[in-house]
């Protein structure tokens, strides 16, 4: 999708430095590539606990000692 769009350049140096991009586009791309996989692990993290039938770290290392 074309859009046009006015992103502060320091702002789009930095994206450029930070994801090593050769060009712009792939600087952008990048970037919500990477917002989009944070804001989606965060999602995940709301879950977190509320599954009553998975086994806890602790109980694995019990079920572990006395194998």
């Amino acid at each position: 999708m074309k859009t046009t769009v006015d992103i502060p350049d320091q702002e789009l140096a930095d994206a450029i430095r930070f994801t090593n991009a050769k060009t712009k586009r792939e600087a952008i791309v990048g970037a919500i590539v990477y917002f989009n996989r944070r804001m989606r692990m965060a999602e995940l993290t709301r879950f977190g606990g509320t599954c009553p039938d998975l086994v806890t770290p602790e109980e694995v290392q019990a079920a572990r000692r006395r194998s």
